[in-house]
């Protein structure tokens, strides 16, 4: 089995030989770069199977290798390595087309878990998508729970569809609303959490300690699927 290809461009030296070693010890093939030009050149020349990018980078800044990245098409889970107490800096680079962050400090077997989970979590294959009990039918566009069907509003479907679709990655407001509203209705964030609100009720055992939904404070909500 061909080992998976993973990118890191981060300007700290010794954090990124950490990270090198740390991934290289877990059987990935790794490479890196200190500055944002390099890992762009990098990026382009040979795309990874996913990048850890850090935001605030010599040359050129981790917004850009992520606007750039998506422009060209380029699929690859990007997660950003961020600061703490940068939410508007992390809400910008999920809005650019980034999947998800960890924020320094972070411990190593987080960020490990974190990428393992990309490189396995794909979204969806199929019409069919299961998560614990329940099971979604994205053809027919039913949910079932131990095999019953369970009634969900036309928005909840969309917007349980749109999760599904991107599991394990951290999704702001704005960008729920662009994928289930769209831009035909003016509506608000209140609107998504509302929404994420009776949709809990029909899918969590317990709505107030979700277990699929997970709201990410200032951010927005990830889709879990528990291991």
């Amino acid at each position: 089995m061909t080992a998976s290809r993973i990118l890191i461009i981060e300007d700290d030296a010794a954090l990124l030989r950490g990270l090198k070693d740390n991934f290289e010890s877990q059987g990935y093939e790794v490479r890196t770069a200190t500055d944002g030009q390099r890992g762009l050149d990098a990026l382009l020349k040979e795309p990874p199977d996913l990048l850890l990018l850090d935001l605030m980078l010599p040359r050129m800044n981790g917004y850009e290798i992520c606007r750039t990245a998506r422009a060209r098409k380029l699929e690859m889970p990007i997660i950003m390595l961020t600061a703490k107490g940068q939410e508007d800096d992390i809400v910008r680079g999920l809005e650019l087309g980034a999947d998800d962050y960890v924020t320094k400090p972070f411990g190593i077997r987080e960020l490990l878990a974190r990428v393992k989970a990309f490189l396995r979590r794909r979204g969806p294959e199929s019409d069919e998508f299961k998560f614990g009990e329940f099971r979604l039918d994205l053809a027919a566009h039913k949910a079932f729970k131990s095999g019953a069907e369970i009634a969900l509003t036309t928005k909840e479907f969309r917007l349980l569809e749109f999760f599904v679709r991107h599991t394990g990655r951290a999704l702001t407001r704005d960008t729920i609303l662009d994928g289930v509203w769209g831009n035909a209705v003016i509506v608000t964030d209140r609107s998504v959490d509302r929404c994420v609100t009776t949709l809990r009720s029909k899918i969590e055992s317990d709505p107030r300690n979700p277990v699929f939904v997970r709201t990410i404070r200032d951010i927005g909500y990830r889709f879990e699927v528990p291991t």
